[in-house]
């Protein structure tokens, strides 16, 4: 384990990949969700 095994967060660095071991960074709320329309049933 190390720089060249790449299923460890040391070896996706020296990689450069991303994966379970080391997550992209999301932006939190970058895609608001539509909003529900309530239906007007009277």
């Amino acid at each position: 384990m190390g720089r060249g095994d790449k299923r460890t967060k040391k070896g996706k660095i020296f990689a450069g990949s991303f994966g379970v071991s080391r997550p992209q960074k999301t932006s939190k709320n970058s895609a608001p969700k539509a909003e529900e329309k309530k239906s007007t049933k009277k």
